[in-house]
């Protein structure tokens, strides 16, 4: 089981584009076409489902919002900054 993060040391380590929000990280990725951000969504799957780490993933017409927790530590683990890493490579 990981450990949760205080938020202070969640902030110091989130890339950018992202933010806390209680406790989750999220990121909007914005997109010119809709279909960009439904590709986007496949490749943060494929990566959540590699990582067996899965986030809460929006797709609007031109963005994709990604939210990350650990649900079963009970806030934002090492597992969540490691997969917005990776997500943030897709993009």
């Amino acid at each position: 089981m990981a450990e949760v993060l205080s938020p202070d040391e969640v902030d110091r380590q989130l890339g950018a584009g992202w933010e806390r929000d209680d406790d989750e990280i999220v990121r909007v990725y914005e997109f010119d076409d809709y279909l960009d951000g439904v590709a986007f969504a496949a490749s943060v799957g494929e990566v959540a489902e590699e990582e067996f780490h899965h986030p809460e993933i929006t797709i609007r017409y031109e963005a994709v919002e990604v939210r990350l927790t650990s649900h079963e530590e009970g806030g934002i683990t090492e597992k969540d900054l490691r997969l917005a890493d990776l997500f943030d490579d897709e993009f």
